[in-house]
């Protein structure tokens, strides 16, 4: 039967009663809890996400926003189709852009070029209306739009500030690290009520504090329970003496968590901090905003919607060549035509990832590593070769297991192994898995890849996740996939001839002695090392 990525050796459980290692597994009732590495993320994120502070300043903003635009356009007297389209167009535009992402620092004079960036890309959709005379008022609408928001903003601004000095719109806020800058950050943050932060407490790593001017509220290890407890939505990371192997795992944390979280930049006394929409400050110490997680963002549901419409289109526009393939394993050897292996996704969930049988029935495909052609059978090679023994994982992806685009799921004991032996392999997990992924596309798959490199491109994905890096993996598949087929085979140097490795899943499983006796491949050597 046939299996999965990510070929190579696996690091081995304890010797069983033949001498052997073999792999440790979880139960399969699918409520395991897998081995977690320190610092790795918890994927728990909250229902909803922002502080009610900041609910309450989007909505004002948003509010501010509307206002201003209608007055712009009773101004210009324009009340057409057009005029009612470019209204609509710049608060999508706005919004879109993160306009109704409450800053810190808010001044509207510096957003200016900002906001009229924002505002011309509708403009410039609407202006060969103006052109061809079908509507001249959108030249006078546009630029008394700007000056509206503007006015607007300020005034917005003004009314936000007041709330937060009264103490009606201030957010809690945590400060990770306790070293000289976060001491003074939590004094400036008390000194200036208008920046809306209340600061709580510290979180550093177990020291002598010496005098903080708030609490120590705990280690590193202890983020999420202190923001759960105290309901923190805002984080400020200060740098103290935490390691720097812990702030990746810090950051997602909170990001996952739906919390905003603000980074002073190093070296930043001598012009080393970022400019930029994800800047900010407090009273001159620039801050860097991590990037909101996707899980939080409405670009997530356009994800999912479109694996909805892209699977079930592409089902039923394949259903004659599944019934084909299906006739076609039928007959070539004895056993069923599907193939069910358990696999992890998103938080750890476990589920039945479908594939055509491609392998004998008596080849252990829950275990075993080998695919060599003595394995499979004349048909499952045609299939493994195309990748079309994939085809019906596109039901995974429907059904919600799986998206189009992610990391590539593995198997449960693998995972409780890998997540206690690679950095970040746990991490992996925030999104759900994928048919095909980043590292797949660039050439990570089989045993002579690294299996830490796999980890550092799955989780650069989702780091950097937009509809469009969904597009450009599923053409660079398409692409890879008709190379692969291409591929002529190649030989294991015993006679026996392997697959050229498919991309789609990730995958063969090449022979890699682990179950035959020969050195570990590259990747075992990597992580038992």
């Amino acid at each position: 039967m046939g299996t999965d990525e990510p070929g190579g050796t696996i690091p081995a459980g304890p010797p069983n009663d033949r001498g052997l290692s073999s792999p440790s597994s979880p139960k399969r009732d699918g409520t395991t809890r897998w081995p977690r590495t320190r610092g790795a993320i918890r994927l728990r994120p909250r229902e909803r996400s922002g502080s009610p502070a900041r609910r309450w300043v989007r909505g004002a903003l948003l509010l501010a926003d509307t206002g201003a635009i209608l007055l712009a356009m009773t101004a210009a007297g324009s009340w057409s189709a057009a005029a009612w389209a470019y209204g609509g167009a710049a608060l999508i535009s706005l919004g879109v852009s993160g306009a109704y992402q409450p800053r810190i620092c808010l001044q509207a004079l510096p957003e200016l070029p900002r906001l009229v960036g924002r505002l011309a890309v509708p403009a410039l959709l609407l202006m060969p209306l103006g052109l061809i005379g079908l509507e001249q008022g959108i030249f006078l609408q546009v630029p008394l739009v700007v000056a509206a928001l503007c006015a607007a903003r300020t005034l917005a601004y003004a009314g936000v500030r007041i709330g937060r000095r009264t103490g009606h719109l201030k957010e809690p806020t945590l400060i990770v690290g306790a070293g000289t800058v976060a001491v003074e950050l939590a004094r400036l943050m008390k000194q200036h009520p208008e920046y809306g932060l209340e600061p709580i407490g510290f979180v550093d790593s177990p020291s002598e504090h010496g005098r903080l001017p708030l609490p120590h509220l705990g280690s590193i290890r202890q983020l999420e329970v202190i923001l759960r407890k105290f309901d923190v939505h805002r984080v400020v990371v200060a740098f103290g003496r935490v390691r720097e192997a812990d702030w990746v795992s810090v950051m997602r944390t909170a990001v996952v968590n739906g919390v905003e979280i603000h980074v002073v930049p190093r070296f930043f006394d001598i012009g080393m901090a970022s400019t930029g929409t994800g800047t900010d400050q407090i009273w001159g110490i620039p801050l860097c905003r991590v990037r909101r997680s996707v899980l939080h963002s409405a670009a997530w549901r356009t994800k999912r919607a479109l694996d909805l419409a892209c699977a079930g289109l592409l089902l039923l526009l394949s259903a004659p060549v599944l019934a084909l393939i299906a006739l076609a394993v039928r007959c070539s050897s004895p056993g069923p035509i599907l193939y069910r292996q358990r696999r992890i996704g998103q938080h750890g969930r476990e589920f039945d990832l479908i594939k055509f049988r491609s392998m004998r029935t008596h080849h252990d495909g829950a275990a075993s590593w080998e695919a060599t052609e003595a394995h499979q059978t004349a048909v499952g090679r045609w299939l493994r070769r195309t990748s079309l023994d994939e085809l019906p994982q596109l039901w995974n992806v429907v059904r919600g297991d799986m998206s189009l685009v992610g990391p590539r799921p593995e198997r449960p004991q693998f995972v409780a192994r890998f997540t206690t032996d690679i950095p970040g392999y746990g991490d992996r997990h925030r999104l759900p898995v994928g048919l095909t992924g980043w590292a797949q596309i660039h050439g990570l798959r089989g045993d002579e890849t690294s299996l830490t490199e796999r980890v550092r491109f799955d989780n650069r994905y989702i780091e950097g996740w937009s509809p469009w890096l969904d597009i450009v993996t599923l053409l660079r598949t398409v692409g890879a996939v008709v190379r692969m087929a291409l591929k002529p085979l190649r030989s294991d140097g015993k006679g026996q001839r392997r697959l050229a490795r498919p991309l789609l899943p990730g995958r063969p499983l090449e022979l890699t002695g682990y179950n035959s006796g020969k050195p570990p491949g590259r990747r075992h050597q990597e992580i038992t090392s």
